[in-house]
């Protein structure tokens, strides 16, 4: 079969409410931002977990990660076969849940502790330093592999920020 980019939809707000996966994975929104879709998801994460952790316990909010990956991966992988792109940019529920592990296990937190985590999250979602790197090539394509290969490098930035965290308390 000849490939075909018009067969692509375009990513829009119709893409966006014409499945539930497109709208989990394109979180809530925020993955059509026309710059930096992944800060923006990421920021939503932010504000989103402020809103929500005081009302859920610690083993609640852990328990809403593990469900939001999965329905996550679930989204991903409808949304990935929909566009036929293996990995685009505008899916960026991976970076929601792998921000909200990050809080959840940095929280209580100031606020500057919160946007030193956020930006160096950003950093390892972005540039992608080793290990991320790595993570971002094993799990490439469609189906449940690359559903979670989406989802598999912003949790290997989520560790690399905490631990470059745990290293910054422990030397200062």
């Amino acid at each position: 079969m000849h490939f075909d980019s018009s067969m692509i939809p375009k990513i829009n707000v119709k893409f966006l409410l014409s499945h539930p996966a497109h709208f989990i994975s394109l979180g809530l929104g925020t993955g059509l931002s026309p710059k930096a879709p992944g800060t923006v998801g990421t920021l939503w994460a932010w504000v989103s977990w402020l809103l929500l952790h005081n009302h859920l316990t610690y083993s609640e909010q852990g328990l809403l990660i593990v469900l939001a990956t999965l329905i996550g991966c679930w989204s991903a992988k409808i949304t990935t076969e929909h566009l036929g792109i293996a990995d685009p940019g505008a899916i960026v529920w991976d970076e929601v849940v792998a921000f909200w592990t990050v809080l959840w296990l940095l929280m209580p937190a100031s606020f500057t502790t919160q946007l030193i985590a956020f930006l160096l999250f950003r950093f390892f979602d972005a540039v992608k330093p080793p290990p991320v790197g790595w993570a971002d090539q094993v799990f490439k394509g469609f189906g449940w592999r690359g559903a979670w290969g989406i989802y598999f490098d912003d949790f290997v930035a989520a560790f690399c920020t905490l631990f470059v965290m745990a290293l910054g308390i422990r030397i200062f």
